[in-house]
């Protein structure tokens, strides 16, 4: 018996360059990048944090170390990502549970109903979250 195989050319370049998609596609890969942007600094922050359990000597330098300005830009890039991801995700449980889908229609192919109903949510919480960023980099820059 053979096995039916679909071909899967992109691989990862299909996350970027799929194409035919839509926004919907791009800001799919948005979120997984900023997912995984935010484990590694989860990680980065579970290391540095446990660095304390050798002392002062051992904690004082890392600390010292995080005030460098790279570090300063990677704060904001964390918390641009975790405002992307956070918002994103509310808008993906939204559509997941059925909330912002549309009225059941026949699925005639470009589905005109479910995007007259997602992209509006797509464009209000892109606005929100582009809001929230812009304070928190207000914030960031001009009141730390």
């Amino acid at each position: 018996m053979e096995k039916k195989r679909y071909d899967n050319h992109l691989e990862l370049l299909g996350w970027v360059a799929g194409g035919k998609w839509g926004i919907e596609r791009y800001l799919y890969t948005l979120h997984r990048i900023t997912g995984v942007g935010i484990l590694l600094f989860f990680m980065i922050h579970i290391f540095e944090s446990s660095t304390r359990i050798f002392g002062m000597k051992v904690w004082d330098p890392i600390m010292a170390a995080m005030h460098h300005p790279i570090f300063k830009m990677g704060e904001a890039l964390v918390f641009i990502a975790f405002a992307f991801h956070a918002l994103n995700g509310i808008r993906l449980i939204l559509i997941e549970l059925g909330f912002m889908v549309g009225k059941p229609e026949q699925p005639v192919y470009p589905y005109q109903s479910s995007l007259n109903v997602q992209r509006p949510l797509m464009i209000t919480v892109m606005i929100i979250a582009g809001l929230l960023i812009l304070l928190g980099m207000v914030d960031l820059i001009f009141l730390a």
